[in-house]
């Protein structure tokens, strides 16, 4: 039950974070942080996370995440679908605090509410398989990183700098593609909210992130023949 407690907290401090910084903070007038910034706010929600619970649940806020570490031999099958429903369901808790802030504000317009989507809903009008392209290969990349650096054979310490600055890189490519999921819990959160198109598009979230992971496990046990 920690262990389950500490990834609804992470999820919760990574879609308030990330998301928040998107909603509230990408397009302020003057001083907007843009698609750096919330690249930044992603990173350092799963850099801070990684110190604050690693050592309890092993900070995977991301049921990709999940999937590839159990792909890659990391992660016992019991604990998937529990670590599943905990981490959407704090990804939800997140994306309600993130609502109630922004409807705090007089005429305010919840618009895509930093919701992932393609075609008409992708930031830069990419398609659907471009999105689809997108978001298995940066998962698949995310894990890869995620393997290397909690492996046993890796220094100490640096796992979650290195995951941290993975996903901020991952952000910087894909933000105008799909407004980066790479985590379903994340894009369910802020869908939720959204609506309309965004509902409907959301199983590519899932399937696709999931693929990437899961291929990623593979690949990554094959190579490294260890944990």
């Amino acid at each position: 039950m920690k262990k389950l407690i500490a990834e609804f907290i992470g999820t919760l401090w990574l879609v308030l974070g990330g998301c928040g910084s998107a909603v509230l903070a990408a397009g302020f007038p003057e001083l907007g942080i843009g698609f750096l910034g919330v690249a930044l706010a992603f990173g350092l929600t799963v850099l801070t996370m990684a110190y604050a619970i690693g050592h309890i649940s092993g900070c995977h806020l991301n049921p990709a995440v999940s999937i590839g570490l159990w792909a890659g031999g990391r992660f016992e099958s019991k604990d998937l679908i529990p670590y599943i429903i905990a981490q959407v369901l704090g990804g939800l808790a997140g994306a309600s605090i993130l609502f109630a802030i922004v409807t705090g504000k007089a005429g305010v317009e919840l618009g895509g509410f930093a919701s992932n989507g393609y075609g008409e809903a992708s930031p830069g009008g990419y398609s659907m398989g471009s999105a689809l392209i997108t978001e298995i290969v940066m998962t698949y990349f995310f894990l890869i990183v995620i393997l290397g650096a909690t492996h046993g054979k890796a220094p100490a310490g640096f796992g979650g700098i290195a995951i941290g600055l993975a996903l901020v890189l991952i952000h910087l490519i894909s933000i105008p593609v799909t407004n980066t999921s790479v985590n379903p819990a994340r894009s369910t959160s802020q869908a939720i909210f959204a609506g309309g198109i965004f509902i409907q598009q959301l199983w590519l979230f899932w399937i696709a992130p999931l693929a990437g992971a899961f291929l990623a496990g593979i690949t990554y046990k094959s190579l490294s023949g260890s944990q």
